[in-house]
C-alpha cells in the first residue's frame, strides 16, 4: 500500500514539474524538485531494505514438516464391535429327487462308511422333494498373521461343523500352516463344498472312499509350501486326529490319520490352464462297522475290522476359455482315480451266523480302485452341460479263514451322469440332472434330480 501512494506522488510530482503555464513561480518549482528528489532517495532506500530481506530469507533453510504419528500396526481394528467385519454367506440348497426305492443303498463290493446327518447325506437315496443341508460361513481375517473360517452344515433339527480353522498369512517363504478342522487338501473334488460341486451328487470315488458324506475331513494340523519357481509347484503334509472314516474315533494319544499330497500347473498359452496332483492318506480303524453276506445261508453278518487303510490318488484338470475370457464359454476336464488298500482283522459282532459259529473271522485284506472322469462346457452366459462317467472296481478282498463263506462280489459298479445348469447370477443356480445309476449289483436305477443352490451374502472364493 506504501509503494501504491509513494508511486501515484511522484507520477503527480512529475506532472507539475512539466512546463506549464507562465505564471508558474521560480521558487514553486524549486521546492516540488527538493521534495522529488527526497521521496525518490526514500523510495530507494526503502527498496534496498525489502531486497536485503528477501536475500535474508531465501538463505534460510526451509521448515521442517512435522513427523506423522507412527501408523498402527497391520491389522489392528479399533475397539468396538463395529470393527469386527467377517464374511457371512448363508448357502440354501433344495432338490426334487426320482429314483428306484433300494432295500441296501450303497456300492456293491464296499464298505458302507457313515458320516451322514442323522441318516441324511449327499450320496444318501432318500426321494422325493428334499430340504439339503444348509451352509452358513462365516470368514475373516483375524489380524496381518492369521485368518479364520467356520462352516456350519444346518440339517433339520441338527448343526453340524464341517470346518472350523485358522490359517497364517505372513509365515513367508511360500509356507502356510492351517490348524482346526479342515476339508483335507487331497485329491482336488475333496476340497469343494457340496454348494459348488457341478453335479447334483459326488462322485462314486469319494462316497466309496469316505462314505455318504462324499469329503473326508481333518482335525489337526496342515503344512503346505509353495516352491519358488516359474511353474506353480505346492506340497502339503497333515497329521489329524482320524476318526472320519475310513477311520473310527479312538480314545488315545497320538495321530490317527497322516496324508501328503503334491501339485503343480500353469498356463498353455493364453486360454488353457491345467493342474495335476498325487495324495495319500494313511489311517487306523478300530472295530469298525461292516456287514457282509453269509455265502451259504444267504444271512448278513456284522463284522468290526481293526487295521490300517491306505489310499492312493491321482487327479487332473484342464480348462479353457478364449483368450483366458470365462465369461461366455469355457470347458472344464476333471479326472481323479484311485487305489486303497486295507490290511487287518476283521471280528465277529454276533456269533448266531454260521459262518461266525463255525469258523469266526480272521485277516482280511483288499485291494480296490476306481475312478472317474467329467466335462462342463459352458456353452453361453450362465448355461451349462456335464457328462460325468464313474467306474469302480472291487478289486481282490481277502477273508482270511472265512474267506469260503463270505461272498465276494465279482461286479463292477458304474454310473453315468449328465446335468443341464442355469446361474442367472454367480449367487443363484438352477440344475437338472439325469443318472443311469449301476452301482448296486443287479439294479439299473434311472435317477432324475431337479435342484436349486442359492447363496446369500459374499462367500470366501472357491480354488482353482
Amino acid at each position: 500500500m506504501q509503494q501504491s501512494v509513494t508511486a501515484s506522488r511522484l507520477a503527480m510530482m512529475v506532472a507539475l514539474a512539466l512546463p506549464g503555464p507562465a505564471f508558474a513561480d521560480e521558487g514553486d518549482l524549486a521546492r516540488l524538485r527538493a521534495e522529488m528528489a527526497a521521496l525518490r532517495a526514500q523510495y530507494e532506500t526503502r527498496l534496498a531494505e525489502l531486497e536485503r530481506e528477501v536475500e535474508a530469507l531465501a538463505a534460510q533453510p526451509s521448515a521442517t514438516a512435522p513427523a506423522p504419528a507412527p501408523a498402527p500396526m497391520g491389522g489392528a481394528r479399533p475397539a468396538g464391535a463395529s470393527a469386527f467385519n467377517p464374511e457371512v454367506s448363508l448357502v440354501l440348497n433344495g432338490r426334487y429327487r426320482h429314483a428306484e426305492a433300494l432295500e441296501e443303498p450303497g456300492i456293491t463290493g464296499f464298505v458302507k462308511g457313515g458320516h451322514g446327518h442323522e441318516g441324511e447325506a449327499h450320496g444318501d437315496a432318500r426321494r422325493g422333494f428334499l430340504l439339503d443341508e444348509s451352509e452358513l460361513v462365516l470368514a475373516a481375517n483375524v489380524d496381518h498373521l492369521f485368518r479364520g473360517q467356520l462352516n456350519l452344515a444346518l440339517v433339520d433339527e441338527t448343526v453340524e461343523v464341517e470346518e472350523a480353522w485358522i490359517q497364517t498369512l505372513a509365515l513367508g517363504h511360500g509356507a502356510t500352516a492351517k490348524a482346526g478342522r479342515f476339508l483335507s487338501g487331497i485329491g482336488y473334488a475333496n476340497g469343494q463344498h457340496p454348494h459348488a460341486w457341478d453335479f447334483a451328487d459326488p462322485a462314486l470315488m469319494y462316497v466309496a472312499l469316505f462314505g455318504e458324506h462324499g469329503s473326508y475331513a481333518q482335525d489337526g494340523l496342515q503344512l503346505s509350501w509353495v516352491a519358488p519357481l516359474e511353474q506353480w509347484v505346492e506340497m502339503g503334509i497333515e497329521l489329524g486326529r482320524g476318526s472320519a472314516f475310513p477311520g473310527t474315533e479312538r480314545d488315545r494319544n497320538g495321530l490317527g490319520a497322516t496324508a501328503a499330497f503334491v501339485r503343480t500347473g500353469g498356463d498353455v498359452g493364453d486360454s488353457s490352464s491345467w493342474r495335476a496332483g498325487l495324495s495319500w492318506l494313511g489311517t487306523r480303524a478300530h472295530e469298525r462297522e461292516s456287514h457282509f453276506e453269509d455265502a451259504v445261508s444267504e444271512e448278513e453278518v456284522a463284522g468290526a475290522f481293526s487295521g490300517t487303510s491306505r489310499m492312493w490318488i491321482v487327479d487332473a484338470l484342464w480348462k479353457w476359455a478364449p483368450d483366458g475370457n470365462p465369461a461366455a464359454r469355457h470347458l472344464t476336464l476333471q479326472a481323479e482315480a484311485f487305489r486303497r488298500v486295507e490290511r487287518g482283522d476283521l471280528a465277529c459282532v454276533e456269533d448266531e451266523t454260521p459262518a461266525c459259529a463255525d469258523i469266526g473271522m480272521g485277516d482280511y485284506r483288499t485291494r480296490q480302485w476306481g475312478g472317474y472322469v467329467q466335462g462342463v462346457y459352458q456353452f453361453r452366459r450362465g448355461w451349462r452341460a456335464g457328462l460325468r462317467f464313474d467306474r469302480l472296481s472291487t478289486g481282490t478282498i481277502d477273508y482270511g479263514a472265512a474267506s469260503e463263506r463270505l461272498e465276494r462280489p465279482d461286479f463292477s459298479p458304474t454310473r453315468t451322469s449328465l446335468m443341464l445348469d442355469w446361474s442367472p447370477s454367480e449367487f443363484s443356480r438352477l440344475r437338472l440332472q439325469y443318472a443311469r445309476d449301476r452301482s448296486v449289483e443287479a439294479v439299473t436305477d434311472h435317477q432324475w434330480t431337479l435342484q436349486y443352490v442359492m447363496s446369500l451374502g459374499a462367500h470366501p472364493a472357491h480354488a482353482f
